[in-house]
């Protein structure tokens, strides 16, 4: 990928403002990257185990992300970059399990490939992927903190699509 575009990344990632921001720069990278595209995907948060990032329940097109972890992680790093890169990271994970990717080695594999293509070698997203997500929680008692259970709640805007499907 030409350095300009690496830079722009960089650039999009560090000032996206919410879920859907992150995800549309994922499904680029996965598109230049991989030449592979899945429409229709839905992002639901819930309060999961905080082991546990996201899933994606083969079969559909959803993706489940850890909203406490989210939380955890926004609460912790103070930096926008840092949660964006994180959110990423688990994104790129299951989009890759949901357009048909389903060996995690193979998988952890796709993402660290991806984000070096697409953000350079150094760059803090690449880092996680490299290192994994949970980098950015050493240190933090995650197995003694429990995260309140609350309802499920749906993304609303998480994708934007062109697609026609009346036609």
């Amino acid at each position: 990928m030409p350095a300009s575009e690496v830079e722009e990344n960089g650039k999009q990632l560090e000032n996206s403002q919410g879920y859907n921001e992150v995800w549309e720069l994922t499904k680029h990278n996965v598109k230049t990257v991989l030449d592979k595209v899945r429409q229709g995907m839905m992002l639901f948060l819930d309060d999961m185990p905080l082991r546990l990032g996201a899933y994606h329940p083969v079969g559909t097109n959803n993706i489940v992300l850890n909203r406490a972890l989210v939380h955890i992680v926004e609460a912790t790093t103070k930096s926008r970059l840092l949660l964006n890169a994180f959110v990423y990271v688990l994104l790129l994970h299951e989009y890759l399990h949901a357009i048909g990717y389903l060996r995690e080695g193979e998988v952890r594999s796709l993402v660290y490939k991806i984000s070096k293509i697409s953000f350079g070698e150094e760059h803090i997203t690449t880092q996680l992927a490299k290192k994994g997500p949970w980098t950015l929680l050493q240190g933090l008692p995650l197995d003694s903190l429990k995260a309140p259970r609350r309802v499920m709640e749906i993304v609303r805007d998480f994708e934007k699509t062109n697609l026609e499907y009346i036609v």
